[in-house]
């Protein structure tokens, strides 16, 4: 019987035609789990696209992550001899003769890293005060560092980076690859934030891997010339190691769109026709700023009839164009910027119901305006929106 069933469940399922599956209990080791949890991405994706993943730079990137696994398990014996009966599609037969300097520099959670595969230690079986050769060398090649003589140059870039991550331009998220560790990016790593300056030649070190000599900017004034492989092992064992996005490609807000730019909604601005006394009074300030994913003419058709229009037909001041950001913090953020502006207003909708819209704000449409553009260009975290001067003023 299958576990938490009961015999009337399993029964049940027969009746529907439903096969109950007992899995057999295998004796496997975390380690093996991983390895194998790792594979299954592979026959998933051979699955899905009828070959192997490839290398080039004409892949998508997650079939090139999947393509640098594969090769890692094909060079290791006791990986092949591990995965070789789950192997249905015969990714393991293109098998170079394996290398043992390829793994024998390594500890287990460095391999598993190697395959792309996550590492959960468990609280009862990890060593706290020991390390192991791998995560020694990676903190000796990160505590390496020296004071920056030229952090000047340097200092508004962080500052800018922070501006961007506080008004949602750029997000952070979990490092995932090497690949990821060019000129220009910016990572959090041991709590800090670190700027890649410059990346030298591409080199093979011994065990046949690339990497490449980097100049690593921190943003507490000091500086390394850490291998490229060093600032990934890095991001690997920190569990607070990050990846901070660039700024989304292409406009926030446009009327033209750049090829490949992924359109992701609207921000519309309204002016209600309603004939409640507190809108009548202030007309001209009052305003609804929404997000939509579809056509605005769509999403205020029959706002007579909701509460969130006011109960009223509205009028329709502005528009922007959103590509390649999350709108829903986008609208957020706005929000939060309008907050003491918003209008406390309570509506009975259709069936005499009380209810209190949350998206309608007193405030001038050049206000509006003007957040829109310091989102724009990243300055909106500089500013708060202030109901008796009716404009954003700086917090400085």
């Amino acid at each position: 019987m299958a576990k938490g069933f009961t015999d009337e469940d399993d029964a049940l399922l027969t009746e529907l035609g439903v096969e109950v599956e007992v899995k057999k209990q295998l004796s496997r080791t975390p380690r093996e789990e991983r390895i194998i949890a790792g594979f299954e991405e592979l026959l998933r994706f051979a699955d899905e696209h009828g070959r192997p993943p490839q290398h080039g730079e004409d892949r998508d990137i997650f079939e090139r992550l999947y393509a640098v696994r594969l090769d890692q398990i094909r060079q290791l014996q006791e990986c092949r001899d591990l995965l070789g009966p789950l192997d249905e599609h015969g990714l393991l037969t293109d098998t170079p003769p394996p290398s043992a300097s390829d793994s024998d520099d390594l500890d287990d959670d460095a391999l598993l890293a190697e395959l792309g595969v996550e590492v959960a230690r468990s609280p009862l079986t990890e060593l706290k005060h020991v390390r192991s050769t791998a995560e020694k060398k990676a903190a000796d090649e990160v505590g390496n560092r020296e004071k920056c003589e030229d952090f000047a140059t340097f200092k508004p870039l962080f500052e800018q980076v922070q501006k961007e991550l506080d008004s949602g331009l750029r997000e952070t998220r979990p490092f995932e690859m090497k690949a990821e560790i060019e000129k220009g990016r910016f990572f959090i790593v041991s709590g800090q934030k670190a700027y890649v300056a410059d990346k030298g030649e591409t080199i093979t070190n011994e065990q046949g891997r690339t990497d490449a000599r980097l100049r690593v900017i921190f943003d507490n004034g000091t500086e390394s010339n850490m291998l490229m492989r060093s600032l990934q092992r890095a991001l690997n064992k920190d569990d607070a190691g990050r990846r901070i996005t660039d700024p989304s490609a292409g406009p926030l807000f446009s009327d033209q769109t750049i090829d490949g730019d992924e359109a992701s909604g609207t921000i519309y601005v309204l002016r209600s026709k309603s004939d409640h006394p507190l809108v009548a009074e202030n007309r001209d300030l009052v305003h609804k700023i929404g997000v939509t994913n579809m056509s605005v003419e769509k999403r205020i058709a029959g706002a007579h009839l909701q509460p969130t229009f006011l109960m009223a037909n509205v009028e329709v001041v502005a528009t922007y164009e959103l590509y390649n950001i999350n709108r829903t913090k986008l609208e957020n953020l706005i929000h939060r910027i309008f907050e003491p502006a918003r209008l406390e207003i309570e509506i009975m909708d259709r069936f005499g119901r009380p209810v209190i819209p949350r998206e309608w704000f007193l405030a001038p449409i050049f206000a509006i305006k003007d957040a829109v553009e310091r989102i724009k260009d990243g300055t909106i975290s500089g500013y708060v929106y202030d109901p008796k001067q009716a404009r954003l003023v700086s917090v400085s």
